[in-house]
Formats: structure tokens, sequence, C-alpha cells
């Protein structure tokens, strides 16, 4: 690489919405080369970056995205991390925030930003909200301190003006612009005029930085259960405890769920041969405070871990992490309710 003043970001396009092109003729929308970036968004010429950009093996649809494209991208990360500043990665927005959370704990001492973002129109559509994420993704990226440390040293999601911390936030709209929300953590920046950084919510890296590792197993080994009225015992007791470690209940407001004696007996079944059962409310917002009524009174009793106010991206990902890493239950238990990555506030 060319020595240079400017901050060094590297781009990776993974595919989705952000990266298409319309055809002028056939009206298709495919894939526009990512060479030719600087001629899409001709406003990159005036950031004081040094910008390169790459392509993963196979840009997909984020629907398709899955542990093995984690896995790729970390493993970039993990190649380039000393030759740049700041990383931007270019994702379809329905699983970005999965993502961010899995980046988030696989990343172990990181202290450079890794910004997520991505559009609901094309970067080729004249209405496109891509151009305007993508030009502040790269100066959040490539922002410093004084001291010249990153500004923003964590994996995030900027999307319509807002960066997000990335194992916080969750997409709520198919519609609108403003596609994220994070009803538990406040926003790291937020751009208008001037980006404003939210310091005293930034997680800041040890100084000096110590190397970075990276969590490259994870087990996918999880299945998720939502709860809901009039369930019934014959749906519910197919899912057994074989190649299953782990169970996520999707339960009611703070942590609720049935008492029915066939569902306490069902779990109890399941956690005696060895399933780690979690709870995670299907409410926004809120959190899981098991005990708090008498219906997550039997989860307590069981063992059932709660999140507490984790989104499910964050537990779901955190978890297919710490299974890849250990099969001791009762450090994978706690790991999960100790805060690791900015993902949870801290158990009351």
């Amino acid at each position: 690489m060319k020595s240079s003043s400017k901050a060094r970001v590297l781009l990776i396009y993974t595919g989705g919405t952000i990266g298409m092109m319309q055809d002028p003729v056939s009206g298709e929308l495919k894939p526009f080369a990512f060479t030719q970036l600087y001629q899409q968004i001709p406003e990159l010429q005036h950031l004081p970056v040094e910008l390169e950009a790459l392509t993963t093996q196979q840009a997909i649809d984020s629907s398709n995205m899955d542990p093995r494209h984690w896995i790729e991208l970390v493993e970039l990360l993990e190649t380039h991390y000393e030759h740049y500043e700041g990383f931007v990665v270019l994702h379809g927005s329905d699983t970005m925030s999965y993502t961010a959370s899995a980046l988030s704990f696989m990343l172990v001492n990181l202290s450079k930003p890794v910004v997520l973002t991505g559009s609901q129109l094309p970067i080729g559509v004249i209405r496109t909200d891509g151009k305007e994420n993508v030009l502040t993704a790269i100066e959040i990226a490539a922002a410093r301190k004084p001291d010249g440390t990153a500004r923003v040293p964590e994996v995030c999601v900027y999307f319509e003006y807002k960066l997000y911390r990335g194992n916080r936030c969750f997409k709520y709209n198919s519609e609108q612009f403003e596609a994220f929300k994070s009803p538990h953590y406040p926003y790291l920046a937020e751009a208008g005029v001037h980006i404003t950084y939210n310091d005293a919510f930034i997680r800041c890296s040890s100084n000096p930085p110590q190397k970075l590792q990276t969590l490259k197993t994870l087990s996918s080994a999880i299945h998720i259960m939502s709860l809901f009225p009039g369930m019934r015992e014959e749906y519910v007791y197919p899912i057994r405890h074989t190649t299953l470690k782990a169970l996520i209940l999707l339960t009611y407001g703070a942590g609720n769920g049935p008492t029915e004696n066939w569902f306490v007996s069902y779990l109890k079944q399941q956690i005696k041969e060895g399933l780690l059962v979690f709870n995670v409310t299907q409410c926004k917002a809120g959190t899981v405070v098991l005990g708090m009524y008498q219906t997550s009174m039997q989860f307590k009793n069981l063992g059932v871990v709660g999140a507490g106010d984790m989104t499910l991206e964050a537990a779901l990902t955190k978890l297919m992490v710490l299974l890849g890493q250990s099969n001791d239950t009762q450090w994978i238990k706690h790991q999960f309710e100790t805060n690791l990555r900015g993902e949870r506030s801290p158990l009351q």
C-alpha cells in the first residue's frame, strides 16, 4: 500500500441492495463493479481517506447469510487488520444486526472501527439512501481521536444518520430509510451538519491496543421456540435434545411463559438430558427478569438462563460463539450472563 497521510479504510462488499444498479435497458437490478466505486459515488474523492475495496468470494442476498460467511468476514478482517485504520462492510439490511452481533463476539481486543452499512434502495436509484450511508460510514471508520486512536473502536451499524452499537440494534422497518432501532442503548453517533459522537457510550480500546484475537468456531446447534397462546404438546415434543445443544425460548413480557404441567415437564426433561435453555423476551424493549412474576419463576427454578435486555440477534450469535468455544455448561451460562462486548446491561 502507498504511504499516505490519509486514513486507510477498507471497504468490503458482501452483497445486498446497496450494491445494485438498474440496467437502463431491461430495468433489472444487477451488482455493479466496485472497481468503479468512485464513478458511482464521486463525492468519495473529497473524503480525506485512502480507500480500497474488495468483495467476498460470493456476493449474496443477506437472507442467505450464515456462520460460514461470518467466518470469511473475520478472516478478511484479520488478514488486513494491520494495514488499515478502519473497515466498512456493505451488507444487506435484513440480517445486518445478526452479522454485526456475531462479529462483535468473534473479534476479541478490537481497537479499530468495523462499520456495517447498507441501504433500502439500490445505490443506482436516484432517491437512494445508499450514498449517504456509505460516505458517512467511511468517514466514521476513518475518524481518529487527537491521540491517533480510533474514535469508535467497535463493531457498529450506520444507517440513516445514526450509528448504533452492532450488538444492540435490530431491523424494525422494511419500508422506511430509518430501518434500525436500539431501544436499550443510545446512539454512538449522529450525523447532521457535523457528526456528533456520544463518547460516553463508545467502548474504549486498551492503550496500548492488545493484539486482535479471533474466534472462528461457531455452533448452530440451537433451536428457537417462540411461545404463543394455544401451544400444543404434540407440536413441542418432537423438539427433543438429540444433536441440539441449546434452546432459546422467546417468552412474553419480562420473561414469562405458560405454567401447564406438560410444558414444565418438557423443559425439565430436556434440561436433565443436558440441553441448555435460555430466555429472551419477545418484546422489542424491556428486559427478562426471572422470578418477577409467578409465570417466570418456573423458568428460574428449572435453571433457565435469562438474556436480560439482549436482542435476539445478540443472544443467538453470542450463544453460537460460546458453544463453539466450550462444552462446559456452567462456563457457557456464566459467559452468557456476562457483559462481554457491551451487548447487555449489568445483571440487576
